[in-house]
């Protein structure tokens, strides 16, 4: 069976560079997973993509020998399941709050008895070059769970919910987080706050031995939080690194006339 390198390597305190699909398509997740990021993640929560459409990126980043990994909705076991049974490698939880929502995740990622996944499917096993048979006697060792902490209750519960046994990474959601530290009057939090708080995020989950991660919008950045200690870093998003190219180039030869306002994407 072939093994999740993404996951041993952050086992290692490697750092893990990687980026954000939000397309919905498998032709570009099919061209991105032969550049040699090691991992993508499918973005189910904030885009059209549904299940089918993710199956076929898995596949595509899978045999690329990229590591695929999804996004899901919110923290449900059926959502999970179906992610992994569709062959994706590894999965990233958006919103966990509790202590109890990470267990839920982490036991839906296992089968018996160390958690409660289901025995089925067919195409997991395909993209992990093995039989359903030896996927299912050795899976529990390499799916990736990567749970997201974005907002500042959960920050305040994160030592009970960095204690969950079989958390692979934490990973922070900066722009949901700082809207959770908005005051009374919806004014933003200053920069100095938030980098406060993000801190405190890396210093609880280096307390727990769990790697943290975070998405960053350049590769300057990326470069900069792994100097601070960070190890699972998304660099924006497919999507994004087309239009920011593609309006350099625009504004290049069009002198700023007629620019398009979609670089921040």
């Amino acid at each position: 069976m072939k093994p999740n390198p993404v996951k041993r390597a952050l086992r290692e305190g490697k750092p893990q560079v990687g980026t954000w699909l939000s397309l919905g398509s498998a032709f570009a997740a099919r061209f991105l997973a032969r550049t040699g990021l090691p991992w993508l993640t499918v973005d189910m929560e904030h885009t059209h993509t549904d299940i089918q459409t993710a199956a076929l990126m898995f596949g595509a980043i899978a045999d690329a020998g990229c590591t695929p990994l999804a996004r899901v909705n919110c923290c449900r076991h059926d959502l999970i399941k179906s992610v992994l049974d569709c062959g994706a490698m590894g999965i990233v939880v958006p919103m966990v709050m509790t202590a109890e929502e990470a267990q839920v995740a982490v036991a839906a990622c296992q089968y018996p008895p160390r958690g409660n996944r289901s025995l089925g499917g067919a195409l997991h096993a395909l993209n992990y070059g093995t039989t359903a048979e030896r996927y299912f006697a050795g899976a529990d060792e390499e799916i990736l769970v990567v749970l997201q902490t974005e907002h500042i209750d959960a920050v305040d519960r994160a030592d009970e919910i960095y204690a969950v046994p079989g958390i692979d990474a934490i990973f922070v959601g900066p722009n949901d987080l700082a809207a959770s530290l908005r005051d009374s009057r919806g004014v933003a939090p200053t920069p100095e706050r938030l980098e406060e708080v993000l801190t405190r995020i890396r210093e609880t989950a280096a307390r727990h031995k769990v790697p943290c991660g975070i998405h960053v919008k350049t590769a300057d950045d990326a470069a900069r939080r792994i100097e601070e200690g960070w190890r699972f870093i998304a660099v924006g998003s497919e999507l994004a690194m087309m239009l920011q190219n593609a309006s350099a180039l625009a504004n290049r030869f069009n002198q700023g006339e007629g620019a398009g306002t979609l670089a921040n994407y």
